[in-house]
């Protein structure tokens, strides 16, 4: 038995099958069309533009109930996290085709189909599949923390400061500040391991729904390594997003840099009291996310073993860097912005947890979702990273940079990638999950969250 209500479950089983992600073009081409099929109920309207002038859209959903709160849903706040521009159009075509899902959330809503559009058309190369790990990294692009839609909000707190939002991020801003949501869903996903969330405050009556949903469409709970060390933990797979003050005084207990620029979508909202969600669901299956069995390693030896991997990773990304700095025909490129960016990220990355392994209990063991989870982030970052570096040298090459710098630092990076690529493929090669499933857990997620705030979760 399920222990999910009725309605929701007909509502997941109202998710279509997908071939595959839908790049920029086609995004805003379902808003329009869903606009156009319904003009009594929503109506469209370019809400920004991006870096480079492409065009951000918002669909608005009137509530038939008058003074009802509102709602953000906005897919891509990272491009390369296409689950959510597909959650989004399902979520409009269903608000504006039934009358009683409306009444039921309670909500108007505004939705964005992609928040990052310059980002995603980098990444349009494998939303079409085949879906390997192979042709997804040799694809890739995820921008350097200065051009991230989620991480360049203002913030003003004590001495962090950063006042240089980018286009979209400041599209976002006048959403959130002209219609105070009540809620909003940034529709993230993540790459590898199982499904989690992230709320910006704990809802015990919905936590159980949004750990059943996943489990339903077969994808496990992630109880694998965080994503930091110091995260709380709400509930099974539900992380508290944490508000701004409360990682500052904490940054600064550690007597650590505040390594923050910008600041989150969470923090920014954090002044209208918005309840946020954000689902993250893989790409690929792995039942050994869930696992809570001891591994058979202890989890100081699974960390160490991440902190070399890491660690060996920096060290090309950065030698390299510094090789041919000096020798680049196109330097401000994406590319070889967000180069530079996780190349500085990873350096500090790798130390840091081999600082972690040694002051952890040599006899604790790690379970099976923490050392699976900690050796395949090595195998990501590897190819998401160094991905990142190859697509840059290449793109040198492609404009005719021929310096012998150039040739011998691409030489290097395809011989290395290649046997990267190799060994994931030994270890790593996991099942795509099909679309719908992961749309339907984005989805789903969603509408529970809006039903909950509006007390008809369980009618």
């Amino acid at each position: 038995m399920d222990n999910l209500p009725a309605w929701l479950l007909a509502e997941i089983e109202t998710v279509p099958a997908y071939r595959a992600f839908a790049g920029v073009d086609d995004l805003h081409a379902g808003l329009r069309r869903i606009a156009d099929r319904h003009p009594g109920v929503a109506s469209l309207r370019r809400c920004g533009s991006s870096r480079q002038g492409n065009p951000l859209w918002c669909l608005t959903i009137a509530s038939d109930t008058p003074d009802a709160p509102e709602a953000l849903a906005f897919g891509l706040p990272h491009p390369n996290e296409p689950i959510g521009g597909l959650t989004a159009l399902h979520l409009a075509e269903r608000l504006c085709a039934d009358p009683d899902l409306r009444a039921r959330l309670g909500h108007t809503w505004r939705i964005v189909d992609c928040a990052d559009p310059d980002g995603l058309r980098l990444n349009e190369g494998w939303l079409d599949g085949p879906f390997t790990r192979a042709h997804y990294a040799e694809h890739f692009y995820r921008p350097a923390g200065r051009d991230q839609v989620e991480w360049t909000f203002p913030v003003n707190h004590e001495d962090a400061y950063f006042d240089e939002p980018i286009p979209e991020t400041q599209a976002l801003m006048r959403l959130i500040d002209a219609h105070r949501p009540a809620l909003i869903a940034s529709l993230h996903n993540s790459e590898l391991g199982g499904a989690y969330y992230w709320l910006s405050r704990a809802e015990p009556a919905l936590h159980p729904i949004l750990q059943r949903v996943p489990e339903h469409l077969g994808i496990p709970l992630d109880r694998g390594e965080p994503e930091a060390p110091d995260l709380v933990l709400l509930d099974d797979a539900i992380y508290e997003a944490t508000p701004l003050a409360t990682v500052y005084e904490r940054t600064m207990a550690r007597n650590e840099p505040w390594i923050f620029e910008g600041g989150s979508t969470t923090w920014y909202s954090g002044r209208w009291g918005s309840f946020m969600l954000v689902s993250e669901l893989p790409y690929w299956l792995d039942p050994r996310a869930g696992d809570t069995s001891p591994a058979g390693v202890s989890y100081a030896e699974a960390l160490a073993a991440n902190a070399t991997g890491i660690t060996d990773l920096a060290e090309l990304l950065t030698r390299t860097l510094a090789s041919v700095e000096s020798h680049l025909l196109a330097p401000a490129s994406p590319f070889w912005r967000a180069a530079r960016f996780y190349a500085a990220m990873l350096d500090g990355t790798g130390p840091a947890r081999l600082a972690r392994s040694k002051e952890a209990a040599s006899d604790r063991p790690a379970t099976v979702a923490e050392a699976t989870s900690l050796a395949l982030n090595v195998h990501e970052y590897r190819l998401r990273y160094g991905g990142i570096l190859r697509r840059a040298l290449r793109g040198e090459a492609a404009v005719g940079n021929v310096r012998g710098k150039i040739r011998a630092a691409l030489a290097e990076v395809e011989q290395r990638y290649a046997e990267w690529l190799a060994e994931d493929a030994r270890v790593a090669e996991l099942e795509p999950i099909e679309i719908r499933r992961l749309v339907g857990v984005q989805y789903a997620a969603t509408i529970a969250a809006a039903a909950h705030l509006a007390g008809r979760l369980e009618m």
